[in-house]
C-alpha cells in the first residue's frame, strides 16, 4: 500500500517535467514535438488510471478531506484536456470532443468536492445546459461582454501574481501545510478560469467546423478540377487570364479578321490610344487588358478594305507627268486642245476645276427702280 502512492507521485512528477519541457519547443508542428506530446499524454493517462485504482477521490468527500499532497492530482484531467488540443491530427473534431470530455471531468470533480465558487458554479450550470453554444459572457450585449472579459482578466492576473510569489518564496511553504495547500488551491482556481475559456473556444470551433463541407472519404483520389481534366486535356498552356495576348490567340488558331464585312465584331477587342496607356493601367482596379491599339485597329480596317483613301488637301495635287509614256502624253495634249476649243466657243462659262458653273451677267438699268407697281 505504501508503494502505490509513491508510484503515482513519481509518475506525476515525470508527467509534469515532460509538460514543462514541451513549452521550450520552438516548433509545435514538428515530428519531435508531437512524439514528446504523445509521451506526455501517456504519462498523464497513467496517473489518471493510478488515481482511479487507488480511489484517491470520492464523491462522498469534501475538499477538506483531500490530503494536501493529493490536491495536484485534481489537475490531471485539466492537463490532459490542454495537451490533447495540441495534437496535430487531421480529424480535428475528434480532438475537440476528447478535450471537451476531459474538461467536463475536471469541472465535475471540482463541483463534487465543492471547490467551485458561487460564480463558477453558475458558469458550470450554464455550460451543462447549453454546451454547444456556451459562452463565458453575454453574446448580445457587447458592453457586458467587454466588462466580463476585463473582470476575468483581472482575476487571472491576481491569481498568477499570487502563484508567482508563493513559488519564488519556498521558505513561506517550508513546514507550513496551510501555505502549501493555498498554493495548490490557487493553481486549481487559475486552471478553472482557463477551463471555462477553453470550453468556450471549443464550442466556437465546433460550430465553425460544423458549417464546413464534408471532406472526401478515405481512399478516394483527388477530385478532377474542371472539364479539361475530365476530357483528358492536361496541357500546360492553360491560363486563367480572361483576355490572353494576341500571340496566344494567333497560336490557338484564332487568326483572321476581327470584323465581318458588314462591320460586326468577330472577336472581343478593346481600343487604346497607345501602348503607354496600356502599361500605366495594368495594376489599376478593374483592369481589362486591351488586345490592340488604335493604330493596329486602323491597320486591320485598312487591310479589310474598310478605309477609303483620298480627299483633303492631297487631292488637289496633280501627279508629275511621266515623260517616257508617249501614249499618256498624247492623251493629255488632246484633252488640252479640246478644252481650249470649248472655252473659245463658250466664253460665258468659266472653269472651276472639274465642275462647270455658268456665269450669268446681271444687268441693272439705271433709273428703273421698283417696277412692281407700275401702271
Amino acid at each position: 500500500m505504501d508503494h502505490s502512492p509513491l508510484s503515482i507521485k513519481e509518475r506525476f512528477r515525470e508527467a509534469e517535467e515532460k509538460r514543462t519541457a514541451l513549452e521550450n519547443f520552438p516548433e509545435t508542428s514538428s515530428a519531435t514535438y508531437q512524439d514528446s506530446l504523445k509521451a506526455t499524454l501517456a504519462a498523464y493517462n497513467d496517473c489518471r488510471k493510478l488515481a482511479i485504482d487507488l480511489a484517491l477521490f470520492s464523491r462522498n468527500e469534501s475538499v477538506e478531506d483531500i490530503a494536501t499532497a493529493d490536491l495536484p492530482y485534481l489537475l490531471i484531467d485539466f492537463h490532459l484536456a490542454e495537451l490533447t488540443l495540441r495534437n496535430n491530427i487531421s480529424d480535428r473534431k475528434s480532438v475537440l470532443h476528447v478535450a471537451r470530455g476531459h474538461h467536463e471531468a475536471y469541472l465535475n470533480r471540482l463541483d463534487s468536492y465543492d471547490v467551485l465558487s458561487s460564480g463558477e458554479k453558475k458558469m458550470h450550470e450554464k455550460y451543462l445546459d447549453l454546451p454547444d453554444s456556451f459562452s463565458t459572457s453575454s453574446t448580445t450585449d457587447a458592453a457586458a461582454r467587454r466588462e466580463s472579459k476585463i473582470a476575468r482578466f483581472k482575476d487571472e492576473r491576481v491569481l498568477k501574481q499570487k502563484l508567482e510569489y508563493l513559488r519564488q518564496n519556498p521558505r513561506v511553504l517550508q513546514d507550513d501545510d496551510s501555505s502549501q495547500r493555498d498554493l495548490y488551491l490557487t493553481d486549481i482556481k487559475l486552471c478553472t478560469h482557463q477551463s471555462f475559456a477553453t470550453l468556450e473556444s471549443i464550442a466556437q470551433e465546433l460550430e465553425i467546423l460544423g458549417m464546413a463541407p464534408p471532406g472526401q472519404p478515405p481512399g478516394s483520389g483527388p477530385p478532377e478540377r474542371d472539364i479539361r481534366e475530365r476530357n483528358g486535356d492536361r496541357s500546360n498552356t492553360y491560363s486563367d487570364r480572361l483576355d490572353p495576348p494576341i500571340s496566344q490567340l494567333l497560336s490557338n488558331g484564332n487568326a483572321g479578321p476581327i470584323l465581318s464585312k458588314d462591320g460586326r465584331p468577330l472577336k472581343p477587342f478593346t481600343l487604346l490610344d497607345s501602348r503607354d496607356r496600356l502599361r500605366q493601367g495594368v495594376f489599376k482596379s478593374g483592369h481589362n487588358l486591351p488586345t490592340m491599339t488604335i493604330d493596329e485597329y486602323l491597320e486591320e480596317e485598312k487591310r479589310r478594305g474598310g478605309i477609303i483613301e483620298g480627299g483633303g488637301e492631297q487631292s488637289g495635287l496633280k501627279p508629275e507627268p511621266d515623260e517616257d509614256n508617249l501614249l499618256k502624253a498624247d492623251e493629255e495634249t488632246m484633252k488640252a486642245r479640246e478644252w481650249d476649243e470649248f472655252t473659245e466657243a463658250n466664253p460665258k462659262y468659266v472653269n472651276f476645276g472639274s465642275s462647270m458653273v455658268k456665269q450669268r451677267t446681271l444687268t441693272c438699268h439705271r433709273g428703273s427702280g421698283n417696277t412692281m407697281n407700275r401702271g
